[in-house]
């Protein structure tokens, strides 16, 4: 993360000469100069798109680095769900269905949960819920099931993981906001949203 393009192209020089020297190379693909300010691009990195946007609740005049799920992720995903609730699947049972999608949300959603991935859990849980509703009006063969499709409220009832509203900001992303008493909250949170304590030492 450089001011300059000039200092990125020096800093990339110097990173291809120490890569040279242990006998590396660098991805020709992989490796690319991009200009994040003002949200102008982004790169892809670790499963996660990186770019510079603004932030309404922070200042909207600035732009703050922000990520979320890449596309090869998510598409990864999508496609996991479609194999657990193909049609091959008709002949189970719609809990033994979501027994098998809770652990791969779950584990997706942890991984990406301390970005900023709302958008992205809204859209991802749509489609869950639009897959499991789909899976119900095939059973019973060529012809659509005459029950009634489920509600989100039963699926998440019957144990869905749900990722909308998991996202946990480390302690970067939390403005610090005075208290009633003045003195400026730790604002500290964990990769798993644990928050330190007011009676525990700064």
């Amino acid at each position: 993360m450089c001011r300059t393009e000039s200092a990125a192209r020096e800093a990339l020089r110097r990173i291809g000469w120490v890569m040279n020297r242990l006998g590396l190379t660098l991805h020709p693909a992989k490796t690319r100069l991009v200009n994040l300010s003002r949200g102008r691009e982004s790169f892809g990195f670790l499963g996660c798109t990186i770019r510079k946007k603004r932030s309404i609740q922070r200042n909207p005049r600035w732009h703050f680095t922000q990520r979320w799920p890449s596309p090869k992720a998510t598409k990864k995903l999508r496609e996991r769900v479609r194999e657990i609730t193909n049609k091959r699947q008709s002949g189970k049972d719609v809990k033994q269905l979501i027994a098998e999608l809770t652990p791969v949300l779950r584990g997706w959603g942890n991984y990406f949960r301390t970005g900023n991935a709302d958008r992205e859990f809204n859209k991802m849980d749509g489609y869950v819920v639009h897959s499991l509703r789909r899976w119900q009006r095939r059973r019973g063969g060529q012809r659509p099931t005459k029950r009634p499709l489920f509600t989100r409220d039963q699926l998440y009832g019957m144990g869905l993981h749900r990722l909308m509203g998991t996202v946990k900001y480390p302690a970067q992303a939390t403005p610090r906001r005075s208290s009633l008493s003045r003195v400026p909250e730790n604002g500290m949170h964990g990769l798993k949203g644990d928050t330190m304590g007011t009676d525990q030492p700064c």
